[in-house]
């Protein structure tokens, strides 16, 4: 694989962010969304922060923080999420996207972060713990997707 770019996202990567999340939606369980999401959500999510990885020319993931809850005491904790295209997968584009969102989060004064990860996602399990997170527990049979109950796991890193 070509060189990766992680940078913030802008305006005109808003589709290709959009189409990379609708396809999980429809086809995997990283979401339990079952179709992707109107423009107006990515764009609310700008200087979030949202950072996309650029391979020649094109946006091949993403990787964002949102609110964990929104009351004045988690102000310092964030949710972390990341989606891959599938030829993106396994080439060190997610490590990329982490490695600057974590680093982002760490100068803005975040405390911890949390991963949501719906099981089974062994990609996704060592990626988290190679940064550090730990395990904290996990729900069992909490989304219904694809005709089957799937549990979720949570992950914690105190950055």
């Amino acid at each position: 694989m070509e060189r990766t770019a992680i940078r913030d996202a802008d305006a005109a990567d808003l589709a290709a962010v959009g189409a990379i999340y609708a396809h999980e939606a429809l086809h995997g369980i990283a979401t339990f969304d079952a179709t992707g999401r109107a423009p107006e959500f990515w764009a609310d999510k700008l200087g979030g922060p949202l950072l996309v990885a650029e391979v020649a020319g094109s946006v091949c993931g993403f990787a964002y923080a949102s609110t964990y809850r929104p009351r004045p005491a988690y102000d310092r904790t964030r949710e972390v999420s990341v989606y891959l295209a599938e030829d993106a997968r396994g080439q060190g584009v997610g490590r990329a996207l982490y490695a600057a969102l974590l680093d982002r989060l760490r100068a803005e004064g975040v405390h911890t972060a949390l991963a949501v990860i719906a099981l089974p996602n062994e990609a996704s399990v060592r990626l988290h713990e190679s940064f550090g997170f730990m395990h904290r527990g996990t729900i069992r049979e909490v989304g219904w997707k694809f005709g089957r109950w799937i549990d979720t796991g949570f992950w914690q890193l105190e950055l």
